[in-house]
């Protein structure tokens, strides 16, 4: 299956079977990142978190509460 990072717009591949490739298919509303995209991403979070000046948002459901 061929699919298009929604970052860098970068065309790769994915086995028909691998359950991400199946997961586009089913529901087109999830789209697909590059790792490297995913890497970078995860970079500038965790620096960010660093900081001291970002806070994680959550719901008010009890099960965030427990989390």
């Amino acid at each position: 299956m061929r699919v298009k990072c929604v970052m860098c717009d970068q065309i790769g591949k994915l086995p028909d079977e691998a359950p991400l490739a199946k997961k586009l298919r089913n529901r087109p509303i999830h789209t697909y990142m590059c790792s490297i995209c995913t890497d970078r991403i995860g970079e500038k979070t965790l620096a960010r978190v660093a900081t001291g000046n970002f806070i994680f948002r959550r719901s008010s459901h009890t099960i965030e509460k427990e989390f």
